[in-house]
């Protein structure tokens, strides 16, 4: 049969629009690395060995028979990161890798960044031990800015066992996100605003009336919170323990429900502890082992029918600064995990809001590349302690004197510098249309001078101007990151007037509405 012309013309005006589309595809991956190991240029530096491997190919093979470092470097100009997106991908295969010391040694497929500073930042693609088949892995990453060196290196970290590697491959520019965007910002409340403090696990009649008649604080963040935390993370691995613990924190829990009623704060029930606790690196052992994922959508079943109905309850926070490290085969990752729980509590209360913190530590990069639950009413939470150096400063006994606004790890920071650090939170909120909730944010009370203040100020200035709801990092638990103790590291006194820290604080929440004033 012949093909008429015109048929012949739209074959090839489709087979042309066809290369035009893959090319506009190919130019926005902008490819800046690859490596397949066919090709003896480009095979890179260090260690290891071309074999024959994936696909009937050659692939790098690298090897180890005592535990140790092997690896092979890649050097890449560093002027090609030029977005503030990369994405480091690759083909693996692993033999008998033994079990890692930390949760960032292991298999690597690791970028190194140098910047103009000094500074250098290790963003890795997350790879399973053990014994595993060819796979491809991925990870998107944030780029450092002013970047003067980049470096490519894959191999063992202090492991031993066989890896072959295969396909190497680095993208820059934001990756496309495909997310629904919600029709309403849902807040889960009908106060304009809400500012508070974490609270938790004790209940104290005297402290919840200081809060909301002396404070006019409106919101509590109260932490289902098993102390102290380090034993707590091996005591939980035994379900039990934890239903034991549960149910004594859910009692004070209670108590501080009945308070807040009377005082007008709403609540947000924060589950801290996570069911199985967490191992190296803060990795939660629910990514490990499938028993305890059951558990976290038995525990928010559990928690969603004792408080079904009760107004005072606004959201429940799903898990506290949850981290995934790597996710066992089979196993739901943190935000297919959180789906699950969040359905068990619509379950029972159709209505009641869930907040959701972004994998690892609920930091504001986590929202780099998430898509939003495919879910309504979900608040979504970060936690704001940049730069860590500053805000953390002599709690373990590290350096002091850090000043803030000023020069820290080589970089200036200050009241814009801390807005770059949030804009991963402020571009998710507005491509997606949802509202933000600042769970957590502080800085020890010892930093010097009125950095403290300058701090506080600064980041309550940005959640105001975005809107977002907050509370602050925490209310008479330990002293250190108290606003009512001066900045004397070894008093442990409260002041008898208020600190320029807590009259930030202050200024705000007299700006709190109520329920009932409206």
């Amino acid at each position: 049969m012949k093909i008429s012309t015109c048929t012949s013309i739209l074959i090839a005006l489709s087979l042309l629009l066809c290369l035009i589309v893959s090319a506009a595809v190919c130019a926005d991956e902008r490819i800046v690395f690859r490596c397949d190991f066919d090709e003896v240029a480009g095979r890179g530096g260090g260690e290891g060995k071309v074999v024959p491997g994936f696909q009937a190919s050659r692939s790098l093979l690298i090897e180890r028979a005592d535990k140790g470092t092997t690896a092979r470097r890649f050097e890449i100009p560093a002027e090609k990161f030029d977005d503030r997106f990369a994405k480091l991908e690759a083909v693996v295969k692993a033999e008998d890798v033994s079990d890692p010391p930390n949760s960032w040694n292991g298999i690597k497929v690791m970028l190194v960044f140098q910047t103009e500073s000094g500074a250098r930042k290790y963003p890795q693609i997350r790879i399973p031990v053990g014994t595993f088949d060819w796979k491809h892995v991925a990870e998107t990453i944030r780029v450092p800015k002013n970047i003067k060196y980049a470096q490519l290196i894959v191999g063992l970290e202090e492991v031993a066992g066989r890896v072959w590697f295969d396909n190497l491959k680095i993208t820059v520019g934001r990756p496309r996100r495909q997310g629904r965007r919600s029709e309403t910002r849902v807040t889960g409340h009908d106060l304009p605003r809400l500012r508070g403090v974490m609270h938790g696990p004790k209940f104290r009649e005297g402290d919840i009336k200081n809060l909301a008649l002396n404070w006019k604080a409106n919101h509590i963040r109260w932490q289902l919170n098993w102390t102290p935390m380090k034993q707590a993370e091996e005591w939980a691995k035994d379900l039990d323990d934890y239903d034991r613990w549960l149910d004594g924190a859910l009692e004070e829990c209670d108590k501080a429900l009945e308070a807040c009623e009377r005082y007008g704060i709403k609540v947000l029930v924060d589950l801290h502890t996570p069911p199985g606790g967490r191992v190296g690196g803060g990795v939660c052992r629910m990514f490990r082992e499938k028993r305890y994922q059951d558990k976290l959508i038995e525990v928010w079943d559990k928690i969603a029918r004792r408080y079904k109905g009760r107004k005072v309850v606004y959201a429940y926070d799903l898990l506290n600064e949850a981290v995934e490290g790597v996710v066992a085969d089979g196993f739901m990752d943190w935000r297919d995990l959180a789906t699950k729980a969040a359905k068990a509590i619509r379950a029972v209360d159709p209505g009641k809001a869930v907040v959701f913190e972004p994998s690892p530590w609920g930091g504001p990069d986590g929202f780099d590349v998430l898509e939003p639950l495919d879910l309504d009413r979900v608040i979504y939470s970060f936690h704001m302690y940049r730069p860590h150096n500053f805000t953390h400063q002599g709690v373990y006994d590290d350096k002091t004197g850090i000043a803030y606004p000023g020069r820290i790890d080589g970089e200036i920071w200050n009241k814009e510098r801390l807005r770059e650090e949030m804009l991963p939170a402020i571009e998710f909120q507005e491509a997606f249309n949802v509202h933000i909730y600042v769970g957590e944010f502080s800085v020890i009370r010892w930093a010097p001078g009125q950095s403290g203040c300058n701090y506080l100020s600064d980041v309550t200035d940005l959640f105001e101007q975005y809107q977002w709801d907050w509370s602050y990092h925490a209310y008479r638990e330990w002293d250190g990151w108290s606003v009512e103790h001066g900045p004397i590291k070894n008093d442990h006194n409260p002041t008898g007037t208020p600190t320029k820290r807590m009259e930030v604080l202050l200024r705000w929440f007299a700006e709190n509405s109520h329920p009932g004033d409206l």
